[in-house]
C-alpha cells in the first residue's frame, strides 16, 4: 500500500486531537471548579446565565447543545446547591425559566479567574486562544450543518 493511500493513524485524526485536548482542558477545569463545589457542565450553565440572565431551559439547551434529558438533572443539582431557581413561564406554562439566585450570582466573582488560568494552562496567548476558539466554533457549525 502506498503512503498516500493509507488510512491516517490515531495521532493524525482530528477527532482524536480534539478528544485529547477536550479531556485535558476538562480535567483542568475540574481542578479549578472543585473549590467552588460545581462541575464543568454546571459551570457551563452558569456561564450562560451570567451572560444572558434569566433564560428558558430550551434556550440553555440551544446554547450548550444539550437535550433536556441531560440538562434537567444539571439544573436540578444547581437548584439543590442553591445557585439557580426554576419556574414555569407565566405566559407559556410548557416553558421553564431558569434564573440565578444571589448565591449563583455571587459565584461569578469567585470564578472570574478561571478563564485566565485555563488560558495559561494552554500555553497560548489570549489572542491565539481566541482565534482557536473561533476556528473550532466554525468547525462545529460546519459539521452540524452537514449532519
Amino acid at each position: 500500500m502506498s503512503d498516500t493511500a493509507r488510512t491516517p493513524l490515531l495521532d493524525e485524526q482530528i477527532c482524536f486531537a480534539l478528544y485529547s485536548a477536550s479531556r485535558a482542558l476538562t480535567s483542568r477545569y475540574r481542578e479549578l471548579l472543585e473549590p467552588l463545589g460545581i462541575t464543568y457542565p454546571q459551570y457551563l450553565v452558569l456561564l450562560v446565565l451570567w451572560e444572558d440572565g434569566e433564560t428558558r431551559v430550551s434556550g440553555l439547551g440551544e446554547r450548550l447543545h444539550l437535550d433536556s434529558g441531560t440538562l434537567s438533572p444539571l439544573l436540578r443539582r444547581l437548584e439543590t446547591l442553591g445557585l439557580v431557581t426554576r419556574r414555569r413561564d407565566a405566559v407559556d406554562e410548557r416553558a421553564v425559566q431558569v434564573d440565578l439566585t444571589p448565591a449563583g450570582d455571587a459565584l461569578r466573582a469567585q470564578a472570574a479567574s478561571i478563564p485566565e488560568r485555563v488560558c495559561e494552562a494552554t500555553g497560548l496567548s489570549a489572542a491565539d486562544l481566541g482565534a482557536l476558539t473561533a476556528q473550532l466554533g466554525d468547525v462545529a457549525d460546519s459539521v452540524r450543518a452537514v449532519a
